[in-house]
């Protein structure tokens, strides 16, 4: 079942009007007793984008955006895998499989494909895979367990080789970090480098009474991620199924469950600075039209508090991002990876750094593949 089929993104507009109504239709809980996001979103923002999201909003532009790029699906281990392949026009284009993490998607790099597949310099043009994630967007929702973030690197390394790429490079961050991390710790021969925009590398216990600027930042993320950011993981690690009917059904309660980590992970103000809008709307769009809230979530059940932290000897380049949830140093991360290729520190960006700040992503793709043979 490995035959790849071509695939069009087609929502019904009965789902879009069923959308609309439900967002003018929500039921909204009173404002917040304080005047930040200690307790989560603010009233005011929520209202503010499900005004946008009911009147302002068009999902029409952004399936014509998707659909602008040759979309796929293909069977593996019974799931659709749904994925963008998009070839470059340079001879001598490299393979780079992107995998993004929750709550992302494909959509986060929209502003990235033409850069990468037809630079200015054909050395640096890539021939691009991006898939969705098992139970996120169009790809198909597992219904047995077991899909652990082994097993997704499993099953794209066996979508590079039915793509016929023998050898190919790979990057990710969040969840898509964990997957690619994972191809290169399983080494099948195929993937020749990685790179990461959220480096998973525990801390040195032995540089704790002489921490670098930056290694005390990453620990002080981590103890404020433990206190006040960590409650959806808990959630979606233990309860899944239960979160899932909430979001399910609520428009607006899905919307608020992804904005809050859309501002709290990134390095923008109360109003998003940085981000465009319809760009936010267009993932919890994407979401809710696949009702993807509770297969999503399973990711964190089969995996989160799971994570695999074995030594990597495949070339591994990292970059770091000042308000990315978790954060090491260079020599917390040369004690996990025996051949570190690239690696860079830079002064702004977030969570999200191909929406964010895709220059300097792509700067830092190419960077790191830079000079690297497959």
């Amino acid at each position: 079942m490995t035959q790849i089929r071509q695939f069009r993104i087609d929502v019904p507009q009965s789902a879009l009007d069923d959308l609309k109504a439900r967002i003018k239709a929500v039921r909204l809980p009173e404002k917040e007793t304080v005047d930040d996001w200690d307790q989560g979103i603010p009233l005011s923002t929520v209202r503010d984008f499900a005004a946008y999201w009911a009147d302002g909003y068009d999902w029409r532009r952004c399936e014509a955006m998707l659909n602008g790029y040759p979309n796929h699906l293909i069977t593996l281990d019974g799931v659709d895998i749904h994925f963008l392949h998009i070839r470059s026009p340079h001879g001598g284009a490299r393979p780079l499989l992107i995998t993004h993490g929750w709550p992302g998607s494909v959509l986060e790099f929209m502003n990235i494909i033409a850069p990468l597949t037809d630079p200015a310099d054909s050395a640096d043009a890539f021939h691009l895979v991006i898939p969705s994630l098992p139970g996120f967007g169009f790809s198909g929702k597992p219904e047995v367990p077991g899909w652990d973030i082994a097993k997704i690197a499993g099953v794209w390394d066996d979508l590079m080789r039915a793509l016929g790429y023998d050898r190919y490079f790979a990057q990710g961050g969040d969840w898509g970090s964990a997957v690619t991390l994972e191809i290169a710790l399983q080494n099948r021969g195929a993937c020749a480098a990685v790179h990461s925009n959220m480096v998973i590398a525990a801390p040195d216990p032995a540089t704790m009474g002489d921490l670098s600027g930056l290694e005390k930042r990453a620990m002080a993320q981590l103890q404020h991620y433990q206190a006040k950011e960590s409650g959806y993981s808990s959630i979606q690690r233990t309860r899944p199924q239960t979160i899932g009917y909430a979001l399910a059904d609520s428009a607006v309660g899905q919307m608020a469950w992804i904005l809050e980590k859309f501002r709290t992970w990134s390095d923008c103000d109360d109003s998003f600075s940085g981000f465009d809008r319809d760009a936010l709307l267009d993932t919890i769009t994407l979401y809710w039209l696949t009702n993807s809230a509770a297969s999503s979530a399973r990711l964190y059940w089969h995996s989160f508090g799971q994570m695999n932290f074995d030594p990597i000897d495949v070339p591994t380049g990292g970059t770091i991002f000042p308000k990315e949830l978790f954060q090491t140093s260079r020599r917390w991360a040369e004690k996990r990876f025996s051949n570190l290729i690239y690696w860079n520190e830079v002064d702004k960006g977030g969570h999200f750094a191909a929406l964010e700040l895709p220059e300097v992503f792509v700067d830092e793709v190419r960077a790191c593949f830079r000079g690297q043979v497959l």
